[in-house]
């Protein structure tokens, strides 16, 4: 097993709970963990024996800028079983959520959320 790893991936979207953010919107940062058996492609260097990355970075974008949820929570579980869902050939996900922009008064960095389904 290997991993392919998906860092920092930057969407503009409307997810909170807070009125604002439904209407103004915020920046999210996305982290994914693919546990994928990379063997196969590893000897092959075929595409076709591994998991597209772009297409999975498709699909994350698809979920983040079209869907919209109260919580964090339910964007990164939405993100992780529609993976799982499209992509057989991996095994397992771990999907970090980042808001950067949270309508928090004070001095942070972000806030997120970190999930893993295993198939």
């Amino acid at each position: 097993m290997g991993k392919i790893l998906m860092n920092q991936m930057v969407f503009f979207a409307y997810h909170g709970v807070m009125p604002e953010e439904n209407r103004l919107g915020q920046k999210f940062i996305i982290d994914a963990e693919l546990e994928v058996d990379l063997e196969s492609s590893g000897r092959t260097d075929d595409v076709n024996d591994t998991v597209s990355y772009a297409d999975v970075f498709y699909t994350i974008e698809k979920i983040v800028t079209k869907e919209q949820f109260k919580l964090i929570e339910k964007l990164a579980y939405e993100i992780a079983v529609q993976i799982l869902n499209n992509y057989m050939k991996i095994e397992a996900v771990t999907v970090r959520v980042l808001k950067p922009e949270a309508p928090v008064a004070g001095n942070f960095r972000n806030f997120g959320v970190e999930i893993c389904k295993r198939r």
